[in-house]
């Protein structure tokens, strides 16, 4: 998914990482793992420690946002600055939308994955997650990426195991009030599941910011507006630079 997003950072100095998530892309499916938003920050830190990344700029979207989130609750001076895409903070309750909503259920959620494995999948996802950018190909992709190895069964427990809950709400949101580092919201305004009304508006609420950047894209913003998004990184980035003393 972020793919484009990275070679533009490159272009501008910027060196981008992309983790995949156990059960996503092509990580590692392991029965045994703990699936949930708290479970993926944990192993996140992990991995960061591996990879010996100390310092860095994040940037969070969808599930990626509470799990982030999370991250910076447990690593807090790691992080330079947050770059928030189209995702939730106010988790408490959260409704999945109707789409998301079938990987729920036992049976169907099953028969709903191997659907994103087929044809359909190509025009769901431009009706609903981009815009005209990405071929065929590459919207087939996610959904033969979801099944690897494991039929999607590592996905579904994800789609299971989300933690919306008042006690989770409530430490991701201290943690982003008392953080020390820069923010700020980037927003495909076209997404209509996590739409910018209420979510954009509730990541300003919580975040204490004025507003945020629009950009002309769905809920997978990355494949029609990675450029945008990599200059709202860079420009923050160097925003920080001029304010340090030399």
């Amino acid at each position: 998914m972020y793919r484009k997003v990275i070679v533009s950072l490159a272009e501008k100095g910027l060196q981008g990482v992309a983790l995949d998530l156990p059960g996503m892309g092509f990580a590692d499916r392991p029965v045994d793992f703990l699936y949930t938003w708290s479970g993926l920050a944990e192993w996140l830190e992990k991995a960061l420690n591996a990879a010996k990344i100390e310092k860095f700029h994040l940037c969070v979207h969808d599930i990626g946002g509470p799990i982030g989130f999370e991250l910076i609750r447990r690593i807090p001076d790691r992080i330079q600055s947050l770059t928030t895409l189209n995702t939730i903070v106010k988790v408490n309750g959260f409704k999945k939308p109707w789409i998301m909503q079938p990987f729920e259920w036992w049976k169907l959620g099953e028969l709903s994955v191997k659907a994103m494995d087929t044809f359909l999948s190509v025009p769901l996802m431009r009706f609903k997650g981009v815009m005209s950018t990405p071929t065929n190909p590459e919207l087939r992709a996610y959904g033969e990426l979801l099944r690897l190895n494991d039929d999607g069964a590592a996905f579904l427990k994800i789609m299971r195991s989300f933690e919306t809950t008042a006690e989770f709400e409530d430490k991701i949101v201290k943690a982003l009030e008392a953080r020390k580092f820069p923010a700020q919201i980037v927003y495909g305004k076209f997404d209509s599941e996590l739409s910018p009304v209420p979510f954009a508006d509730n990541l300003c609420q919580v975040l204490k910011l004025g507003g945020y950047f629009q950009v002309p894209g769905r809920h997978f913003l990355q494949e029609d507006c990675w450029d945008e998004i990599a200059n709202h990184i860079f420009e923050l980035h160097r925003a920080m630079a001029d304010r340090t003393p030399s």
